[in-house]
C-alpha cells in the first residue's frame, strides 16, 4: 500500500472502505480537472517541501556557535510564537474571506475542505497531495519576504545566533506542519497513522473537518496549544484517547 493508501488510478474510496461521498467525489474530479497540471507530481512536492526545509535548518544550525543560555530560549519561544500564529492564521484568514488574503480562504475553505471532510479524509492518489500541502512558491517567498527579513532585524536587535535559532526553529516547525497535516489525510491503517500520537492529532483534526464544526473548533493542525488557551478544543465526552483511531467520527 502506498503512503497515499491507495495506488494512483485505484477505485476511489474512503476511510474504512466505505465509498467517498458523490457530491465529494464529483469536487474532487474537478479539482483534478481544473487545478492539478498535468505534470505535477505529489512525491516530487512533498520531497522538495523537506529537502529544502531541512537544508535551510541545517544551514542555520552549522552556522551558531558558543550559544548562551539566554539565547536557547529563542527555541521555545519561536515554538510557542509559530503554534500560535499558526492558530490565529487558521481560525481568520483561512477561514474568513478578508480582503487581499482572500485566495488563502478560497485555497483552504472553499477547496480543501470541499475535497476532504470528516467523511472523506484520506488522499485516494499522489496527485491529491496538490489539495494538502503548500505550494513550493509559497515556501519560497515565506523564506525570501518573512524569514530573511526577520533575520536581519534579529542580528540587529539581539545576535546571530537568536536569528539562527529563530529561523531553523520557524522553518523547522513549518516542515512539522506539512507533515503531521500530510499524515491526517493518509490511510487509517497506513504505517504513518499508526506512529505514537498520530491517532489523536488525526482525530483532532478530523472533527475539524466535520462541516459543521470547522468554523469553531480544533484550529491547530500541529499541538492543540491555541484551542487549549482560546477555548475551541473540541473532543467528544466518550472519546477514548487511546483507541485505535479509523479516520472516522
Amino acid at each position: 500500500m502506498s503512503v497515499a493508501g491507495v495506488e494512483h488510478g485505484a477505485v476511489v474510496t474512503g476511510t474504512r472502505g466505505a465509498d467517498v461521498p458523490e457530491r465529494i467525489r464529483q469536487y474532487r474530479e474537478q479539482y483534478r480537472r481544473e487545478r492539478v497540471p498535468g505534470y505535477y507530481s505529489g512525491i516530487f512536492h512533498l520531497g522538495f517541501t523537506s529537502v529544502a526545509s531541512i537544508a535551510v535548518v541545517v544551514f542555520c544550525i552549522i552556522r551558531i556557535h558558543d550559544v548562551t543560555a539566554l539565547e536557547w530560549l529563542t527555541i521555545p519561544v519561536t515554538f510557542l510564537y509559530a503554534n500560535l500564529a499558526e492558530y490565529l492564521g487558521h481560525r481568520g484568514p483561512m477561514h474568513h474571506p478578508f480582503g487581499f488574503l482572500r485566495l488563502i480562504y478560497e485555497r483552504h475553505t472553499l477547496q480543501h475542505h470541499r475535497f476532504f471532510t470528516d467523511k472523506a479524509m484520506q488522499f485516494d492518489s499522489s496527485r491529491d497531495f496538490h489539495a494538502v500541502l503548500f505550494p513550493p512558491v509559497l515556501m519560497v517567498f515565506f523564506i525570501s519576504a518573512f524569514a530573511l527579513p526577520v533575520w536581519l532585524l534579529l542580528v540587529w536587535l539581539f545576535s546571530a545566533n537568536v536569528a539562527y535559532l529563530f529561523v531553523a526553529t520557524a522553518i523547522a516547525y513549518f516542515l512539522n506542519y506539512e507533515l503531521l497535516h500530510f499524515g491526517y489525510h493518509t490511510a487509517p491503517d497506513s504505517w504513518i497513522s499508526r506512529l505514537p500520537g498520530m491517532h489523536v492529532l488525526r482525530k483532532l483534526h478530523s472533527r475539524h473537518h466535520d462541516p459543521a464544526l470547522m468554523q469553531r473548533y480544533n484550529f491547530n493542525i500541529t499541538y492543540p496549544i491555541g484551542d487549549l488557551i482560546f477555548g475551541t478544543l473540541f473532543r467528544r465526552p466518550d472519546e477514548n484517547a487511546g483507541a485505535k483511531d479509523q479516520g472516522t467520527p
